[in-house]
């Protein structure tokens, strides 16, 4: 009985672990499509000095 409980929550911990790091992908592609995009917006519209679009 303990070992079909311990057998049940390490497969309820994989798939959560495995549901998170899907998800995480999508939260990266969704934030390299918007730097890409801010990228390419702000060198379209520099003239002159070189300007930065973000701020570290």
């Amino acid at each position: 009985m303990v070992a079909l409980l311990l057998v049940l929550l390490l497969a309820l911990v994989l798939f959560g672990a495995g549901f998170a790091l899907k998800a995480l992908w999508w939260v990266a592609v969704v934030v390299l499509v918007v730097w890409i995009f801010g990228f390419v917006f702000a060198s379209a519209g520099e003239s002159g000095a070189r300007k930065r679009w973000f701020r570290w």
